[in-house]
């Protein structure tokens, strides 16, 4: 197995723990590369070395599986549930999702909704900040929403 030097992996998980906190917002190789102070391709061929994954598989699968999340514990339509993850394209998401999952959105969250315990209303989860898109766009220091602080 080859391993990565310590000072990479610092990097590496730097850009890792980034898609982990980020994954509803727009992430590309370039971004991720800089947070890891690492040239882009030298990045993509050390991610993949180190995770068994490159980063767009990785945030992928981040994606999916908060989507789960909020299929199996709210009452957010298919639509809203994309948006929140951080998908621009419902066709995109079920895609992926159906190819992760085995199911569609549609499908995984109708199992849920026979089976599971009560969900919790969409309103709540939007207006009390439990989704974590819905933490990030909260004003910040007076600023309106969508108004970037910077």
């Amino acid at each position: 197995m080859n391993t990565v030097p310590e000072d990479l992996l610092v990097g590496l998980r730097r850009a890792r723990d980034r898609i982990d906190r980020d994954y509803a917002q727009p992430l590309d190789l370039d971004a991720l590369a800089a947070t890891a102070g690492l040239s882009k391709y030298h990045f993509l061929r050390c991610f993949a070395r180190t995770y068994a994954l490159t980063p767009h598989a990785y945030l992928t699968e981040r994606r999916v599986e908060r989507a789960q999340d909020l299929l199996r514990a709210t009452n957010l339509t298919v639509t809203e549930v994309c948006w929140l993850v951080g998908y621009e394209s419902l066709g995109s998401f079920s895609t992926r999702f159906r190819r992760l999952v085995g199911a569609s959105p549609s499908e995984y969250q109708a199992r849920w909704a026979r089976t599971g315990p009560p969900r919790i209303p969409g309103c709540f989860v939007l207006m009390h900040g439990l989704s974590d898109r819905a933490i990030r766009e909260k004003p910040v220091d007076g600023a309106t929403r969508g108004e970037s602080s910077a």
